[in-house]
């Protein structure tokens, strides 16, 4: 019998990051009002849930990968205006907690690191698992700003909307 909260019991172990099954969506405001959806790729990640409901992980994403569907903007979101890959090659969520909301859902506390600050986040949202696979699906909202990526021209955002899938199987 585990001690972790009912909704983390059946989550209690060692889980590795399934990258091929894991999604991290970027939206925002681009041009005046028009929305700009990205993709980036997970490349690793784990999470472990403890025995007393502790709940650590780490999401490592592939900054290179950013998609948006445009050749020119993705070659541009690779710059030094943006991600600036070359020397910061991946982005970071390291999550050292998680809360359960009365709806069900999760609150997960962590830390993304974009462009090499790293700066806490809170993620939010339901925990599944299905024939051996969890699947969290989070999300929050970020001012990129904090991150020190600020190109804004043309009436381009700086607020983003996140949201992860990630699936995990259990080790």
């Amino acid at each position: 019998m585990t001690n972790a909260p009912e909704g983390l019991a059946a989550l209690t172990g060692k889980w590795t990051l399934d990258p091929a099954r894991t999604t991290a969506e970027f939206t925002t405001k681009a041009v005046w009002v028009l929305p700009v959806r990205a993709t980036i790729a997970a490349v690793e990640g784990t999470g472990v849930v403890g025995d007393d409901g502790s709940v650590t992980g780490t999401l490592v994403l592939d900054a290179a990968s950013i998609d948006t569907k445009n050749k020119k903007r993705d070659a541009h979101l690779r710059t030094e205006d943006f991600f600036e890959v070359e020397k910061y090659p991946t982005l970071v969520v390291n999550v050292f907690g998680a809360t359960p909301t009365p709806t069900g859902a999760y609150d997960f506390n962590a830390s993304l690191t974009i462009h090499g600050q790293e700066r806490p986040v809170k993620f939010s949202g339901p925990v599944s698992i299905d024939d051996g696979v969890a699947t969290v699906k989070v999300e929050t909202d970020i001012d990129r700003s904090e991150w020190g990526v600020s190109w804004a021209k043309m009436g381009a955002g700086l607020k983003n909307h996140v949201i992860v899938t990630a699936r995990f199987t259990k080790d």
